[in-house]
């Protein structure tokens, strides 16, 4: 039951994370606008089952005008409010609180920050900054913590750290890590596709399932529409997904492959990648996939 919207802000980024799953960073294009954030609320009215809207990037609060607004629309609409961001914003506690004090002011329901290594580089962080601002104001504030990848002694989980190898960290995180056969990836481990719970809703109109795999596209049907009739079993990609996992997306369309992969999310994102052409509404953008 779909009871989310997270709002891809913009892809724009300070940083460049190795581990970003939609390939954000300082040159990334793709930043909503006002109207379309108030199309999307618009439209959500008619979904009975949303309770919850979150901002998220790339990093939201570059756009701290529209992050408000987008805030504010939320909140007059009765849902609960939620913003992830990196603090990148907040050099000093007393800077953090110029930058938040808007949000507490709108009722911000919650604030994720990220904090670990991969987005500092093991640089001192300003998310401390940020949290220890947040909760003086009396913002309610969860850290979003993802180590670096490790190899593991563990079977069932051989690579520790949390990272997802989608996005960039397909690229970038993989090097050095035990891999499996290709065969073994028969199931999705982290997104429920049968019944998504959350969309993530970006600046181009598309409704991601997981980020590069959509549903449709809000400027073309709303979004209303895409919800009610979608099926995952019917769908090119998530159909593929929930009978067999990335490996019986890559034998459905018979796509070349390696032997063997880190997880199941970077055989599914390589998979992916090679069909770009042939499903180009459904997998998009193509920025999510490192290409312009």
């Amino acid at each position: 039951m779909l009871t989310g919207i997270h709002f891809l802000l913009t892809y724009k980024c300070p940083y460049e994370c190795d581990h970003c799953f939609v390939y954000g960073g300082p040159y990334a294009k793709g930043t909503m606008t006002v109207k379309q954030l108030r199309t999307a609320m618009d439209e959500m009215h008619k979904i009975e089952t949303i309770r919850s809207v979150c901002f998220e990037g790339g990093e939201p609060t570059m756009f701290h005008p529209l992050l408000l607004e987008g805030v504010r629309m939320a909140n007059a609409e009765g849902y609960e409010v939620g913003i992830v961001t990196n603090a990148f914003f907040a050099v000093t506690e007393e800077d953090a609180a110029l930058w938040l004090a808007p949000l507490k002011e709108l009722k911000l329901s919650n604030i994720a920050i990220s904090d670990d290594p991969l987005h500092s580089n093991n640089k001192p962080s300003p998310a401390q900054n940020a949290r220890n601002a947040a909760r003086k104001m009396g913002i309610e504030c969860g850290i979003l913590r993802t180590e670096p990848p490790i190899a593991s002694a563990e079977k069932d989980a051989p690579i520790g750290g949390g990272v997802m190898f989608r996005g960039r960290a397909a690229d970038k995180l993989v090097k050095g890590l035990p891999m499996r056969h290709w065969k073994t990836f028969t199931t999705c481990p982290y997104e429920n596709l049968s019944e998504p719970s959350r969309l993530h809703i970006d600046a181009y109109g598309n409704a991601h399932i997981c980020q590069g795999v959509c549903m449709g596209n809000i400027w073309d049907t709303p979004l209303s529409e895409l919800v009610k009739d979608y099926e995952s079993a019917s769908h090119p990609i998530t159909g593929p997904l929930v009978k067999g996992g990335p490996a019986e997306l890559a034998t459905e369309y018979n796509v070349p492959h390696e032997d063997e992969y880190v997880d199941a999310c970077q055989l599914c994102f390589r998979t992916r990648q090679a069909l770009l052409d042939r499903f180009p509404n459904l997998l998009a953008p193509r920025q999510v996939y490192g290409l312009g």
